[in-house]
């Protein structure tokens, strides 16, 4: 129902209600009828659930499954060490990324909690919960209005929207019906729940209670958006998939070839397929995933972007555009007076300081001043001049009837009125000609043009009596001032590097078009000469709006939804976004995007509840340092799990070159498990602190449909295998004894790990480089691991518990000289392979060219 455009008469008489206000038993009847004005709750998910979600991945089912064998065979101690695995990185996955459904919560508080309402016209306090369409509400200073309300009497009432509308200065309210289409923002004639009286009183019948109220619609949003699963998680998925695949067919491989060739002998199979799976899954691989984000998330902290989920930090790394509300985040959130015209500065400024309510002494500090912004940016403009107050004679405050403000002062014998306000309006009781007055206008539409509020100053002199209305006439018009919420210069410099990031910036504001547009040029985007407002949007359908969102960087006097919309059609686009934002309005579209990016100082609890990150600072800059330390997460994950992956395909590969030679099997699962897990807690974590490459903010986002694994990693990955089995295994199959065998092929797997993860430093650049020395973390893991592997081969306890015997130097430099040549061989192929992306890089610009 459209209740602004309606008379008082025509909502009364549509509730049946009276200015008077219902009884007890009307409102009784109504609120069973209706129900309570409440929004909805959501039902919260178990707490079992949510723990359980993060052993139901296809990995960690099919470790299950093999703990379970073990069990069943007798084998405890192996089987127990399998699942003890298992629960570790469950618990770990449940405890680094739980995050509680709070939006719900936050929305409720931002609703009142208690009304005064008129109950057969006396005044009586209600829980807000009470509360029926009908009812009266009585309004004041300071109030959270608690449902919507069709105001039907007004005393100088403004009232502080910006969790609704996004922009920051008070609305004055009328009672006036308004016949125009008009947004929520437009709607002088409405209160909506949630928002704030600030000054002023009222009264307002009840139109819309619970979950009709604009809230309420926010809510019902919110609650409709299913959570997005992030880049990250999905290629992870992938890349589980892709493992499972290559385990079952080799798997399927070893029972075909063993049973033709050497009969089927199902407790060796079953043991090899059990050993294949340990072997090839990188069990420690989430653990180290988890603390390089976790680490993602310290580093970020302490950049003031507070993130409240880990895949958060690499969907940042990933984004392709960012969707930027204005007021306060592309701007300073601060009216500035950008340009005056006038040749009589010195009065323009006088009366700047004196037709104003805020400043009442001359003694008080600007800092200490708030209220009006436009006031509060005139004071500014003239606060170095440090004028004195004249005292003030009598005052007409400004309203939005009449459009200006005028006080009176005593000046030596005579009397000066000051006049500020609308120029169209003090031009009409200004003394100038025709052709002055066509100069000032012309002049007032060139600041318009820019998306600056245009003001105009005027005064009179003499002897005055009184200050009325009809006294303001031959007033002495002497200048114009364009006032502006300015761009942030950090903004500005952000937005740059995000463009040659190859990230595009949107800016979505409830502001003006003029004023939009303006700010949009200043910042530097790129599309500006399309600007979209929220009616353009409510014309286009899903599918045009999708189609149109890629050549608009522009949109102005958007609601809720059209922001929600705007988000949804880039999504359809296949664009990574990250939507930032502060009010309550912004919430549905947080919660939508890829990434949701709320303002930490100046943000409502709802925006940064629905929010994966937090600015703690309210920069925009801060986001483009996040999206750099994104994409350095992202580069140390991949170089991790390319570092991870060959090693479990060695020690597979290793099982069933045994069997096909018939062999019994190279390492127990035990000792398998050892391998896998000793390179989590040393190897893998140096590649964590890997700084970010100097081409990390210059290339474009990586495509988010492709897998985390490329086709030159499928590459590395098995000649790296080859590489590090066919030397181990040949090498320990030259000395006697099962116990020396596995030691030495442990050994050798363990101190080829620990050369290639130097190798995974740089993808494809010289490994040994001056950021070498840079990482003290990757030599302190080099030395744990030194240690550790000290204590498995030599102290009895390691021998006892893995099942190893002592090496001696012959053997030791022979396990040395495998894992050297396969350093040597990887730097090689590195070189050779740049060199080959270079050119076809080349042919490819060539190729564009012509």
């Amino acid at each position: 129902m459209k209740w602004y455009k309606l008379s008082i008469e025509d909502v009364l008489n549509k509730l049946t209600a009276q200015t008077t206000g219902l009884t007890k038993q009307e409102r009784e009847v109504r609120l069973k009828n209706n129900g309570p004005n409440k929004i909805e709750e959501k039902e919260q998910v178990k707490l079992w659930r949510k723990i359980a979600k993060h052993f139901t991945d296809l990995l960690m089912i099919v470790l299950i499954l093999a703990a379970v064998l073990k069990f069943a065979t007798g084998e405890w101690v192996e089987g127990g060490i399998i699942f003890l695995v298992v629960i570790v990185n469950g618990l770990v996955g449940y405890w680094q990324e739980r995050k509680a459904e709070e939006s719900l919560d936050g929305l409720r508080q931002m609703m009142g909690q208690e009304a005064t309402v008129l109950n057969e016209g006396q005044p009586i306090k209600l829980d807000a919960e009470e509360l029926v369409e009908g009812d009266i509400v009585l309004l004041k200073a300071g109030d959270v209005i608690p449902a919507d309300l069709r105001l039907i009497e007004v005393h100088d009432l403004t009232v502080e929207e910006s969790i609704l509308t996004g922009e920051s200065e008070a609305v004055e309210k009328i009672v006036a019906p308004i016949e125009r289409e008009a947004l929520a923002g437009d709607q002088l004639n409405m209160a909506f729940s949630g928002t704030l009286v600030q000054t002023g009183s009222a009264r307002g019948l009840v139109v819309e209670t619970g979950d009709a109220t604009e809230i309420g619609k926010i809510n019902h949003a919110l609650q409709a958006i299913q959570a997005q699963e992030t880049p990250l998680v999905k290629k992870m998925h992938q890349l589980n998939k892709q493992i499972f695949r290559g385990i079952l067919a080799l798997i399927l491989f070893l029972l075909f070839f063993t049973s033709f060739r050497y009969g089927m002998d199902w407790n060796l199979m079953f043991s090899a397929s059990i050993a294949l799976i340990v072997a090839m899954i990188p069990e420690g691989l989430p653990a180290v995933l988890t603390m390089i984000l976790s680490m993602g998330v310290k580093e970020m902290a302490d950049e003031n972007a507070i993130i409240k989920g880990m895949p958060a930090v690499e969907t940042l790394g990933s984004m392709t555009v960012i969707c930027s509300d204005k007021t306060g985040t592309l701007t300073k959130n601060e009216m500035t007076v950008q340009a005056v015209v006038t040749e009589e500065l010195s009065v323009v400024k006088e009366i700047m300081n004196n037709c104003q309510e805020l400043k009442t002494r001359d003694e008080q500090k600007i800092e200490t001043i708030h209220g009006n912004p436009t006031e509060l940016a005139l004071l500014k403009y003239v606060a170095e001049e440090e004028q004195q107050l004249k005292p003030v004679v009598a005052k007409i405050p400004f309203s939005s009837r009449y459009k200006y403000m005028a006080t009176m002062h005593t000046d030596g014998e005579e009397q000066v009125i000051f006049v500020k306000g609308a120029p169209e309006v003090l031009l009409e009781k200004a003394d100038v000609t025709n052709e002055e007055k066509v100069n000032w206008e012309k002049q007032g539409l060139d600041l318009a043009s820019k998306g600056q509020r245009v003001l105009g100053f005027g005064y009179k002199k003499g002897f005055l009596t009184e200050l009325t209305h009809e006294s303001l006439s031959n007033l002495t018009f002497v200048g114009l001032a364009g006032i502006i919420d300015p761009p942030k210069e950090s903004a500005v410099r952000a937005i740059e590097q995000a463009q040659q990031a190859g990230i595009s910036v949107k800016m979505i504001t409830g502001d003006h078009k003029a004023t939009a547009q303006a700010i949009s040029e200043q910042i530097g985007l790129k599309h500006t000469s399309i600007i979209l407002e929220g009616a353009d949007i409510d014309e286009m359908s899903d599918e045009e709006l999708a189609e149109t969102v890629g050549v608009v960087d522009v949109y102005a006097r958007t609601t809720p939804e059209h922001k929600l919309r705007i988000v949804t059609a880039l999504q359809k686009q296949e664009e990574v976004v990250g939507m930032t934002g502060d009010g309550v309005n912004d919430a549905p579209a947080l919660k939508q995007a890829d990434i949701g990016i709320a303002m930490g100082i100046k943000g409502s609890e709802v925006s940064k509840q629905a929010a994966d990150m937090v600015l703690a600072d309210d920069n925009f800059f801060t986001i483009v340092k996040a999206v750099k330390e994104g994409r350095r997460i992202f580069d140390n994950l991949q170089k991790t799990i390319n570092f991870f992956l060959p090693t479990a395909l060695a020690q597979g590969l290793i099982v069933i070159l045994a069997m096909l030679m018939n062999q019994p099997l190279p390492l127990t699962p035990i000792q398998i498990l050892w391998v896998n897990m000793v390179t989590t807690i040393t190897l893998s974590y140096a590649i964590g602190f890997e700084q970010a490459s100097r081409d990390t903010m210059t290339r474009p986002p990586r495509d988010a449909k492709m897998g985390i694994l490329s086709g030159y990693s499928f590459f590395r990955i098995v000649y790296v295998s080859l590489l590090i089995m066919i030397p181990a295994y040949f090498l320990s199959m030259r000395f006697e004894g099962t116990a020396l065998q596995q030691t030495i092929l442990l050994q050798s797997i363990v101190l080829g790990q620990a050369v290639y993860m130097i190798n995974c430093r740089e993808k494809f650049d010289p490994a040994i480089n001056r950021r070498f020395f840079e990482n003290k973390f990757l030599f302190i893991s080099l030395g744990l691991l030194f240690i550790l592997q000290l204590g498995v081969v030599f102290l009895p306890l390691g021998q006892q518990l893995i099942g190893t015997t002592a090496l001696n130097l012959a053997q030791q430099l022979l396990i040395l000289g495998n894992a050297l040549l396969l350093f040597l061989i990887v730097e090689l192929e590195k070189r050779i392979s740049k060199e080959i992306f270079k050119r076809k890089e080349k042919t490819a610009i060539r190729y564009q060219n012509d």
